[in-house]
């Protein structure tokens, strides 16, 4: 079939339009981590950010966390909610910026958690992540295969392992909470694929030229993954990660 110039053109920009949405959408989530790890690694180096987030136990010897970071953690996920509900009609700077002050409570939170492993671990948890994160998030892309009837399913797992978390937090069984970290990978690298496969196809219809909508889409898809991307490091550190 003769392809006229302007159908040719009108491709040409769509694809052009789906690689930037995705290019911002993987250059706000490498962002958005980047702050999370330095202020995590901030919080566990500068003393004024270390009183903040840990007081020290003379009668143990041991450094215990403060209500901060546990403080921080539930603004974080009240702001999760709010972009995602209201990211439609917020103004692009304002995401942007929400976005990137949620990263930062992120790391503050996350700060005692990489305390109880050791440098190493991480290290290697974070490179495990990275690898798998990235091998899943490429195959949400080429895949021809449709990942919608994942979606629901992903989803009720997903509500399973966090009701069995606050259920083994009475509970605290090993054995649960090993399940627990199992699942949690599993369904999060599910959820990599099935999300970026959702963003390239939100990528693919963005309205041309309408670059308000493009950067508020790029956000809420960085938010996305950056949530994917997060929660399997911190699955994968309760299984390979060695305690101080």
């Amino acid at each position: 079939m003769t392809q006229y110039p302007s159908m040719q053109r009108t491709e040409t920009s769509r694809a052009e339009v789906l690689n930037a949405f995705m290019r911002g959408v993987y250059g706000w989530m490498s962002a958005g981590l980047g702050l999370t790890a330095l202020v995590a690694f901030a919080t566990l180096t500068v003393p004024a950010l270390t009183n903040l987030a840990f007081v020290y136990n003379p009668q143990t010897g041991m450094y215990a966390p403060t209500m901060l970071p546990m403080i921080a953690l539930l603004a974080a996920f009240g702001m999760v909610f709010f972009m995602s509900f209201k990211i439609s009609t917020m103004n692009p700077s304002t995401a942007t910026g929400l976005f990137m002050a949620f990263s930062a409570l992120n790391g503050f939170s996350l700060a005692p958690i990489l305390f109880a492993y050791t440098t190493a671990s991480v290290v290697t948890t974070f490179i495990t992540t990275a690898g798998m994160f990235g091998a899943m998030s490429v195959y949400g892309m080429v895949t021809k295969k449709d990942l919608t009837s994942w979606g629901s399913l992903l989803f009720m797992g997903l509500i399973g392992i966090i009701i069995a978390m606050v259920v083994n937090m009475f509970l605290q069984s090993p054995g649960m909470s090993f399940a627990i970290s199992v699942l949690g990978v599993i369904i999060f690298v599910g959820l990599t694929a099935y999300d970026t496969q959702k963003l390239k196809t939100m990528g693919e219809t963005v309205p041309l030229g309408d670059t308000a909508a493009v950067r508020r889409g790029t956000i809420l898809g960085a938010l996305t993954l950056y949530l994917d991307f997060y929660n399997l490091f911190l699955m994968l550190l309760r299984l390979m990660g060695d305690r101080r």
